[in-house]
């Protein structure tokens, strides 16, 4: 097999880019978080409490700690391995008595070298930070010795959980008291070179630290992204989703001040606690740990799940739901700044300029649907089967619609006839978990009808709609919590005949609807969040089946997204 030139690669990429006339852009870049997937039973014991994750550099080692038995006291360190990063993890191995003790290890951290891992070590009257050698990666860990003297800061103030820094100058802990325990924030210990002793550690500023009760941090390999965790032995830090929730603030440089702390938000955080977060040193991926719940639904915080979620770049950057040589133009507009716009590489939130390593990640992605969880294309020539081309949303075609291979707006269409034709989608998303976008297109003539609504319990699903008297576009998903929150109309008609693109765009705060590329309608004031639903969808129905509610036309591609985008 021929080996690819990474250079000359990068040579064609910047004349192709270089080639393409200069445009602007008006999104902004971004990451985002994927869904998250449990590493599976070989990895986690469903009765045990396995926590903080630690990925090694080259990611075929996953160190963590675990009360299961087998260990050599309370929580012990353990490491899973795997031959290479497509295949599953193997059995995990209790790093055995040299580290290992009848007391508690856990909070590990490895170098970028994988030779050193840092720990925090309990007994019964002490806390310690601990780091144990190796000579090779094969080799076994040496005795551990105490950082003690080099984490002194008072009396009463304990230093746990550590979080090396890829260049290993940086050490992120969690600073508190043992008694209150409500007392606890994240402080960074710091050295002049990998052979100098460490200073001792120091709070860092109100932007971490704004909660009484904020720790278990997690420093990314380039020191610019910190993740960190309300703790859930107090009250949760305000704006959480439920229990323990991660938290991530940002730095535009190493020896910049850390941004704003932000929730993770969904789909990472939910209402079981999340908690002991680890960025893999690519920035591929997040690992984290989930806790239990209890029979009775209440949160068990003895027993948790190791999980994984990947961190996925934004470069659709002018948010037209597809990345082409439109955000390539965008890039090259501001090549050698450092508009975060464009800077997506090689971490997906970026490294300060807009450079070769940004073209790449976009390169990776030309083309792409961004965010697309499923896209009926609608080109069917006959059967019962809608298919959805991305994702495992296939749906049931209900009545005789008729199937119309050359009379879409993109190639085929369905055809409804507005008495009994529709077609019911398994359950896609639930409308308050996060942003999303719908977009569709349609030809109709009658007022009064649904091209797209979601089964709910409250019976006003009716995502995408008309008005009965002008035909103009409107959606009936509503607000929850508002009784003002009615819903959303446009004074766009769009009952003419005609071919017409239309969306519905949710960002968190305010219900969007757009005709033919132009947003013609917007809510006056934020929303908290919109209507609960785990219902199907439909398309060319209301949500409960009721007559006058079929829809009577060609509808054609309907795609869904999982984030904000401008039809």
């Amino acid at each position: 097999m021929k080996v690819l030139d990474c250079t000359k690669i990068r040579i064609v990429l910047v004349g192709f880019v270089a080639a393409i006339v200069l445009c602007g852009g008006s999104a902004k870049a971004d990451f985002t978080f994927g869904e998250p997937v449990n590493l599976g039973p070989t990895v986690n014991n469903s009765s045990s409490y396995d926590y903080f994750p630690c990925p090694s550099a080259d990611g075929l080692e996953l160190f963590f700690v675990s009360d299961r038995p087998g260990g050599e006291g309370a929580e012990d360190l353990w490491v899973t391995t795997r031959t290479s990063v497509a295949e599953p993890w193997g059995d995990p191995i209790n790093l055995g008595p040299t580290v290992n003790t009848s007391s508690t290890e856990t909070g590990p951290t490895l170098s970028a070298d994988g030779l050193e891992l840092y720990f925090s070590a309990y007994t019964e009257d002490a806390f310690d930070i601990l780091m144990t050698t190796r000579p090779t990666r094969n080799s076994a860990w040496g005795e551990p010795v105490s950082l003690g003297s080099f984490f002194y800061v008072d009396s009463e103030t304990l230093v746990v959980c550590p979080s090396l820094s890829g260049d290993g100058l940086e050490l992120y802990v969690a600073m508190g008291h043992a008694e209150p325990v409500h007392e606890w924030s994240v402080g960074v210990a710091r050295r002049d070179s990998r052979d100098a002793p460490w200073q001792a550690p120091v709070r860092l500023g109100p932007q971490i630290n704004s909660w009484s009760c904020q720790g278990h941090p997690g420093i990314s390999s380039d020191g610019l992204l910190l993740v960190f965790s309300d703790i859930w032995a107090c009250s949760p830090r305000p704006g959480g989703l439920g229990g323990t929730d991660l938290w991530l603030a940002r730095r535009a440089t190493r020896d910049g001040e850390w941004g704003t702390a932000i929730n993770l938000g969904a789909p990472v955080n939910t209402a079981f606690g999340e908690d002991f977060a680890k960025i893999s040193p690519d920035g591929s991926t997040l690992y984290f740990t989930t806790y239990h719940h209890t029979a009775t639904g209440e949160i068990d915080w003895a027993t948790g799940d190791l999980y994984q979620a990947p961190i996925i770049p934004i470069v659709d950057f002018n948010a037209d739901g597809i990345v082409d040589a439109a955000d390539m133009c965008i890039m090259v507009d501001y090549w050698g700044t450092d508009e975060p716009l464009c800077d997506i590489g090689p971490m997906p939130w970026g490294d300060g300029v807009v450079d070769v390593e940004d073209l790449i990640v976009l390169a990776e992605h030309l083309f792409e649907d961004f965010a697309l969880v499923a896209h009926w294309e609608l080109d069917e020539e006959m059967g019962n089967i809608a298919y959805d081309s991305v994702g495992e949303y296939d749906g049931t075609v209900h009545g005789e619609p008729l199937w119309q291979p050359t009379e879409g707006k993109i190639d085929g269409a369905l055809q409804f006839d507005g008495v009994d034709d529709y077609v019911s989608i398994p359950f896609v998303l639930n409308p308050t978990d996060g942003d999303f976008s719908v977009v569709a297109w349609l030809m109709g003539d009658v007022p009064g009808q649904i091209v797209l609504s979601q089964v709910s319990q409250a019976g006003r699903g009716n995502w995408l709609c008309t008005d009965s008297v002008e035909g103009c576009l409107m959606t009936e998903l509503k607000g929850s919590g508002r009784p003002s929150s009615g819903p959303l109309l446009s004074e766009a008609k769009i009952t003419d005949g005609t071919w017409h693109r239309i969306g519905l765009v949710w960002d968190g705060s305010y219900r969007r609807l757009y005709v033919d590329g132009a947003e013609v309608a917007k809510d006056a004031a934020p929303l908290s969040s919109l209507e609960d639903a785990y219902g199907g969808l439909y398309f060319g129905a209301g949500s409960d089946l009721s007559a006058g509610t079929f829809f009577s036309g060609l509808i054609d591609d309907v795609r869904i997204y999982n984030r904000v985008i401008e039809p």
